[in-house]
């Protein structure tokens, strides 16, 4: 049997990027981008799933954006203080996608896929930005995303990022929580927890697939 143990076979040729954003509201239109952690991925010759690259910036709020006081006091994020060291979000969106347009490339994967908790969110700010800044070159799929929370209400019954995270053993922080890079961190263990605990229990490569 075929081992497929590439990140093309094993995700149709989608380029799987876990991505978690911080914001001032939950508007992508019109409320501030604060942050963005991103994890590439990648699959070694036995055909588990581990973490990459890490990427992580702190997001300057953009011209006339809105910044909601509940959002500020969720995620203690202060979008002015001059110690984030943060950047304009076309910049780090730039960034972001070049190095993704890379590892896709690398795959040789047709389109990126972002992974994330309660993945409309981040996708919907993400697209958003984009567009806002007139990036040209997104890498991502329009629509199709794959979510850590809906998976892992499958798999264990936990929707809740900390909780789904217990229950398959790996821990889990409060006190870091609602931090771009920590939740992009946690998201990443456990989307590969996911991925590689299918594979264990015989679910992949699929029963019907050809040598």
């Amino acid at each position: 049997m075929k081992e497929l143990s590439s990140l093309k076979d094993r995700f149709r040729n989608f380029y799987p990027v876990v991505i978690d954003l911080e914001t001032a509201g939950l508007n992508h239109n019109h409320d501030a981008l604060l942050e963005i952690g991103v994890i590439t991925l990648k699959m070694d010759k036995y055909g588990w799933l581990k973490k990459e690259k890490i990427i992580h910036f702190h997001i300057k709020p953009f011209r006339g954006s809105l910044i909601k006081t509940d959002a500020l006091i969720f995620n203690k994020i202060d979008p002015f203080n001059p110690f984030r060291q943060a950047v304009n979000e076309k910049e780090a969106i730039q960034f972001i996608f070049n190095i993704v347009s890379q590892r896709i490339e690398t795959n040789k994967c047709n389109k990126g896929i972002i992974v994330a908790h309660n993945a409309n969110f981040d996708h919907s700010f993400l697209m958003a930005a984009s567009k806002r800044c007139g990036i040209k070159n997104n890498p991502f799929h329009s629509f199709v995303t794959f979510d850590t929370a809906t998976l892992s209400g499958l798999a264990v019954g936990q929707t809740v990022l900390a909780r789904a995270c217990q229950a398959f053993g790996l821990s889990f922080d409060n006190n870091k929580a609602h931090s771009a890079l920590y939740d992009t961190l946690q998201t990443a263990n456990l989307f590969c927890k996911l991925v590689n605990q299918w594979k264990k229990l015989g679910g992949w490569p699929p029963k019907n697939s050809k040598s």
